[in-house]
């Protein structure tokens, strides 16, 4: 014979203890693959250790949430009456982090209504493509390696700088052109990939070394740069 479970109140339980603690354990490791991804995919300056760990935090809580409510719709509303006095104000700084809020969300319901084969395909699903993404680097324009700037003193010629530049990348896209005040010198950027067998030392020593050129800089910009 099943057992029956009733809340304190009296009220019929949609899950028994056992699939309480399933449900739970199932999101807490969904979270925790969510937040592994997320951290092994992401580019770029902003990453957020508390976002990562807010990803475990919301797929946990969601199956709790989602086994609170139950069937009911009583207390479906109630929630939503006590959810609405919190308020957000934090601002994700790399839009694809939302993409990991609603992963969470999702695969937190899946868990926590008992829908646990959802929950296994759709956490694979979500991982195989952030990974598939990274690794394609998926929507980029170019691919660019370094940017470069320095500054160049109109006194020299202009093919010494070229000439290093043209030994040591396979691609230079001229980006940024300044003249100084006295227009005397001119401040370049340039967009680099490098050669295979070359490295970034050599062209900062090699454009360095050059009499007409100061100030060089090398920016590694694999992922979005601005300049």
């Amino acid at each position: 014979m099943d057992t029956i479970l009733l809340s304190p109140e009296g009220n019929l339980l949609n899950y028994s203890y056992t699939e309480m603690i399933i449900n739970m354990v199932a999101a807490l490791v969904i979270g925790m693959l969510l937040s592994v991804t997320y951290r092994v995919t992401h580019k770029g300056l902003s990453y957020s250790q508390s976002f990562s760990q807010t990803v475990v935090f919301i797929t946990l809580i969601v199956a709790i949430v989602m086994m609170v409510i139950g069937g009911s719709l009583a207390r479906a509303f109630a929630l939503v009456g006590a959810l609405s006095i919190i308020r957000f104000r934090t601002v994700l700084k790399d839009t694809k982090d939302m993409s990991f809020i609603f992963g969470a969300l999702a695969l937190g319901m899946a868990a926590g209504t008992s829908n646990y084969f959802l929950a296994a395909a759709g956490s694979a699903m979500v991982i195989f493509l952030a990974y598939l993404l990274y690794k394609s680097n998926f929507g980029a324009v170019y691919k660019s390696e370094f940017i470069l700037r320095f500054r160049f003193f109109r006194r020299g010629e202009s093919s010494h700088y070229l000439e290093a530049i043209n030994s040591i990348c396979k691609r230079s896209d001229l980006l940024h052109m300044e003249p100084s005040g006295d227009n005397e010198s001119v401040s370049l950027t340039y967009d680099l990939a490098l050669k295979d067998d070359r490295t970034a030392d050599e062209l900062t020593k090699m454009i360095g070394g050059l009499e007409d050129v100061s100030e060089v800089v090398l920016i590694a910009s694999k992922n979005d740069v601005d300049f």
